[in-house]
């Protein structure tokens, strides 16, 4: 009984991350923000780097409330504010509108992040599964690529005929998304305390659970280092995968040209990581780690330099994909399933922090110089932190 419960939470949750990742706007929101709302860079910049703020200021208490009260509740409530990011996208005009829906929308990132990895984590556990993890997590992330891939390409064609009804299309994701969501069951692996009547002690649990989550980096720091190696990875592909937008369009290329390039960026992060199990156990974790940390050096350098930027940022599709399972297996084995979703929500708030200055810089240097010379900038920063991430955070890594 117990097999089978957990059978239909790993597919229902499939089923879940297509809808939620079937965002047929995701990949025209920097074009429609700025050719058809009439921003600039350094305003988009700010939005985003908004987001970020208000990423970072709820990720440890939306972690939290998945702990707490139910990773599946978190998760329907995440798309429902999902929705109304949209139709403020959609209809908001001014700058304070979007930043708002940019805002919006952070929320709804945070609720769903840590809570889903954490569900499907759990959900091994309690069968005596959980080295199938990385396997269930190539094929989550498979299913996320297959429908970000359908996304980008209907996306851009869409867009072209009406910017409504792409985004009512990602309107009805959400909705079938959270009815997804409804056949999930919570799982619980420790005894947790039970729902007290009394609002001062929920909040007094509330807070003594993030208090012990967060000393969960005192215990190990091995968490914090792999943590700070992902987000850095995310923090490259994100920047390119917006500001690309606008320099490939300057460039002359189409919507249909540009989503298509993120379409084949998705098919081989896509195989990746439904062949991560399989790459992880013939690579060390050092290499691991060493691709992690190289890969987006390369691929910056070679988007700064060379006419060749379409292939060098779909280089980064086949990381991502394996970076996903095989850094999501390494942290999950440090970390126990009480504060699971919580110190899984820090590492989006380790992201917030990086991206809250990355964003903007970006944005201004490029209204200030083009896109070109941001890029190039781009790649010797990225360049700088990745030494240090070689000779400061993989030693500890690798040896204990």
């Amino acid at each position: 009984m117990k097999r089978n419960r957990a059978n239909r939470n790993i597919v229902v949750n499939y089923l879940f991350v297509f809808f939620m990742s079937l965002d047929f706007t995701h990949g025209i929101i920097i074009i429609y923000l700025t050719t058809v709302k009439g921003f600039s860079l350094l305003e988009v910049g700010i939005m985003e780097g908004f987001y970020h703020v208000a990423s970072f200021l709820m990720e440890i208490p939306t972690g939290a409330i998945a702990d707490v009260w139910g990773r599946k509740m978190s998760r329907i409530i995440g798309r429902a504010l999902g929705i109304g990011a949209l139709f403020t996208a959609l209809y908001g005009d001014t700058m304070l509108v979007q930043t708002l829906g940019f805002m919006l929308i952070a929320l709804s990132n945070n609720l769903e992040s840590g809570a889903g990895d954490a569900l499907v984590y759990d959900t091994l556990v309690s069968v005596d599964a959980v080295d199938t993890y990385m396997n269930v997590a190539g094929k989550q992330e498979l299913t996320f690529q297959v429908a970000s891939i359908a996304a980008f390409l209907a996306g851009g064609m869409l867009a072209s005929i009406s910017y409504p009804i792409t985004f009512g299309l990602s309107v009805v994701s959400c909705v079938l998304a959270i009815i997804s969501a409804l056949f999930l069951t919570e799982i619980t692996i420790e005894k947790k305390e039970a729902f007290s009547r009394s609002l001062a002690r929920e909040i007094r649990k509330y807070r003594d659970h993030i208090i012990s989550s967060i000393q969960v980096f005192h215990k190990d720091i091995r968490v914090l280092f792999l943590m700070l190696i992902s987000e850095g990875f995310f923090t490259v592909v994100v920047v390119s995968f917006f500001y690309l937008q606008s320099h490939w369009t300057e460039q002359g290329f189409s919507q249909r040209t540009i989503t298509t390039v993120f379409a084949v960026k998705g098919v081989l992060g896509g195989v990746a990581a439904f062949r991560s199990a399989v790459i992880e156990k013939r690579l060390a974790r050092k290499w691991t780690l060493l691709i992690i940390i190289l890969s987006p050096v390369i691929a910056l350098w070679g988007i700064a330099l060379t006419p060749y930027s379409f292939f060098f940022y779909i280089l980064l599709g086949p990381v991502e994909g394996y970076l996903i399972a095989a850094m999501g297996t390494y942290i999950n084995e440090l970390i126990t399933s009480k504060e699971r979703a919580t110190v899984l929500s820090m590492q989006s708030m380790i992201f917030s922090v990086i991206m809250i200055l990355m964003f903007p810089a970006f944005g201004a240097f490029a209204d200030a110089t083009g896109t070109d010379t941001a890029f190039l900038l781009f790649a010797a920063v990225i360049s700088f932190l990745a030494l240090f991430a070689f000779f400061r955070l993989v030693p500890p890594l690798t040896t204990k």
